[in-house]
Order: structure tokens, then C-alpha cells, then sequence
């Protein structure tokens, strides 16, 4: 027997009758995740100026190359120029990269060495421009007066402080009124604020860059910080230099001949790659090959979460704002996100001069990263 009471299919979707059934959540889609700074944690210190600034040292350099085109006969001259001749003293044993043959230094004139060739009986070979020479060590002479003293010099580096703002500013009778999927609106629109300024931190702590000119900033000129990727010069690399391994795509041949440029110049211990999402996928691929699955597997895993090779076991981190042709690899212990003393992302509530209430979000940070030889940086790799 058919119903004939009322029904809701009857009332009809328009009439007042029936109470509206939403849901309290609210879905937001907009990425808005800063794995990097996550990765980095919350600095042990604060920003006390505008221009943060850290001190940087370097050991006495035992490297040098070749500056000499003009040999008279390359296998047995006994005197060369080298670019820098004070990193040389009397008593050195040196030797060219690649060669088994031993030198010692005699003296040193400006940047020209004289020198023992085939010393400690090992056989003499060829020399020529641009080749690197190591410096082993000093051999002093029993009961001779002490060395001229050398040093070096510490380095000031700095950053300045870049202000993040956003206002948040609500109409009276929306604070009053009731709202589906929260209980305040003033509250919503802060933390809808805050997820948008933390993004753009991290975006500008990756790729952020300062003025050329007054970059302490003025009542026209903006001041910003500089970012890591704008930071490093020592070990940046591209797609087609020399020696760099060939191909545009990632693989495990280029991050590790960056991880072992960086162990040669630095003691840095690189502990985290950050590449973008096309990038990770080239990472996921390295052991592609080697997989293996039973028959009764259902699960297929094709991720790679830690790198670990002989240059130190590294973390890969994936964030949306790392350029994608590119791949940073970092020494976390040296990189910091720090606020300005009291600075830190905060909500100031401002005069409201109408029927609305007002207020700003407010925070000053800087990048700090030391010992840019520590760090390295892959560009121009394939994005298809």
C-alpha cells in the first residue's frame, strides 16, 4: 500500500519547513604547507637588528693551482708561478693533483716557487697551467727560529629583516551574526591570514632577493631579505658545465658529485635535499631498477624518503616553492628562519573609525645561513 502522508520529497527543497543540513568543517584546498621551515624548527635566538649579522672563519687555505703557461720544459723546471704564492712556505711538501710526484719548496718570491723535483725518490712528471697543488704539510728544520705568523681573517656576513603584513577587518554585523562552520569570525580570517604569510616566508626564505641598492630600505625603497638560493655561489651548479655529470635529468651521479664538492671545500654535513614535486619523482627513480614485488603483494611503494651515501645520510624534503628546475641540498645546522626580537607573527588590533573591527597581522624575519660553502645548489635540470 502506497504512503500518503506527508513526505520530505514532498515538502519540496524550497519550503521552510525543513531545517538545512550543512556541515561544520570548512574544506580549504589552497597548499598552504612550509615543510622547509618545519624541517629547519624554531631558532634558538632572535634577530636583535634590521641587519642580522654572524661571523664566518676559514683555516689557512692548502690548495692552490698552476699559473704558468711558459715552460722551458715541463717535466724537470724547477721554478713556477702559482696564483698565490703566500700560501706557500720554505719546507713544503706539495704535490700536484693527479701526480704521484713529490715537490719540496725551496723559497718562495711573490707567487714564483722554487722547488725539489721527483723529491723522496719519486719520478718527475709533466706540469701545466691550471693544475691544482696540494699543500701536504710543512717539514721545519730542527732547532730553527718559529715561522712569520700567518692568519686569517674573519668575515662579517648579514641579512636584513623583511616585514610580512596582512589585515584582517570584519563588519560589525558579521562579528554578530551567527556563521555556519565556526564560531568567530574575526578568529577565522587571523589563522586564514596566518597559513598565507607562513607560505610566503618560506617562499622567500627559499627565493627571496634584496635590493641592489639601499637594501636597508627607506621610506620608498622595501626592504627584503635575501633568500638561500640567492645566498650561494661556492658550490651552484648547471646542467653542461664542465666536468659536471652529463644529462638534464636527476640522478644519483649529480647529487653526489655536489655532496662530495661540498665535503672537499667544507666540513658541512649536508642533511637535506629540497627539490620540488617533478624533481622528487627523478629521486623516487633512482633504485626503479632494483625493485622487487611477490605475487601476493598489494601494496606498491615508489618512494624515497632518505638519501644516504658516503657524504652524509640526507632527508628529502618536498615544498611547492622550490624552483622546479632546480635541487638544494643543505646543512640544516647552518640555516635559520629567525624573527625579529618581539616580531614574531603576531595580531595587532587597530582603531576602528566605522561599524567594523580591524586589526593586523604582523611579523619580521630574516634568513640566516652560514658558511655558503656548505651548502650546494643544482640548476637548469628537466622539468618534462
Amino acid at each position: 500500500m502506497a504512503f500518503t502522508g506527508k513526505a520530505t520529497y514532498s515538502a519540496g527543497s524550497t519550503l521552510p519547513e525543513l531545517a538545512e543540513d550543512v556541515s561544520d568543517l570548512i574544506g580549504i584546498v589552497s597548499p598552504y604547507e612550509t615543510p622547509l621551515l618545519d624541517a629547519l624548527g624554531d631558532p634558538m635566538r632572535e634577530a636583535t637588528s634590521t641587519h642580522h649579522e654572524w661571523l664566518e672563519d676559514a683555516l689557512l687555505p692548502n690548495k692552490d693551482a698552476i699559473n704558468d703557461a711558459t715552460w722551458t720544459d715541463p717535466s724537470s723546471d724547477t721554478d713556477f708561478d702559482v696564483d698565490n704564492g703566500n700560501r706557500f712556505r720554505m719546507g713544503d711538501q706539495i704535490q700536484v693533483e693527479g701526480s704521484e710526484e713529490l715537490m719540496l719548496v725551496t723559497a718562495v718570491s711573490t707567487n714564483t716557487l722554487t722547488v725539489v723535483r721527483g723529491y723522496a725518490g719519486t719520478t718527475t712528471e709533466n706540469l701545466a697551467d691550471d693544475q691544482v697543488i696540494n699543500i701536504l704539510g710543512n717539514a721545519a728544520l730542527e732547532g730553527a727560529d718559529k715561522p712569520g705568523a700567518r692568519f686569517t681573517n674573519r668575515t662579517r656576513c648579514g641579512n636584513y629583516t623583511q616585514i610580512f603584513t596582512a589585515t584582517v577587518e570584519v563588519s560589525g554585523t558579521d562579528m554578530a551574526a551567527s556563521h555556519l562552520g565556526l564560531a568567530d569570525e574575526m578568529d577565522y580570517q587571523k589563522q586564514e591570514r596566518l597559513r598565507e604569510l607562513l607560505r610566503d616566508l618560506e617562499n622567500t626564505v627559499i627565493n627571496g632577493g634584496q635590493p641592489a641598492s639601499d637594501p636597508q630600505g627607506s621610506g620608498s625603497v622595501r626592504r627584503s631579505m635575501r633568500g638561500i638560493v640567492q645566498h650561494l655561489s661556492t658550490n651552484v651548479f648547471h646542467t653542461g658545465d664542465t666536468g659536471f655529470p652529463s644529462g638534464n635529468d636527476l640522478d644519483e651521479a649529480k647529487i653526489n658529485y655536489v655532496l662530495r664538492k661540498i665535503w672537499e671545500n667544507s666540513n658541512g654535513n649536508v642533511d637535506l635535499i629540497v627539490v620540488g614535486g617533478f624533481q622528487k619523482r627523478k629521486i623516487n627513480a633512482f633504485c626503479a631498477d632494483s625493485r622487487s614485488f611477490g605475487a601476493n603483494d598489494t601494496t606498491f611503494t615508489d618512494m624515497i624518503s632518505i638519501y644516504e651515501s658516503d657524504f652524509g645520510v640526507c632527508r628529502i624534503i618536498t615544498t611547492r616553492w622550490m624552483p622546479q628546475d632546480a635541487a638544494l641540498l643543505l646543512d640544516s645546522s647552518r640555516a635559520n628562519a629567525l624573527p625579529l626580537a618581539g616580531r614574531s607573527f603576531h595580531f595587532k588590533p587597530l582603531a576602528s573609525s566605522g561599524d567594523y573591527e580591524c586589526g593586523e597581522l604582523i611579523g619580521e624575519y630574516t634568513l640566516e645561513i652560514k658558511n655558503e660553502a656548505a651548502h650546494g645548489l643544482i640548476r637548469d635540470l628537466s622539468t618534462s
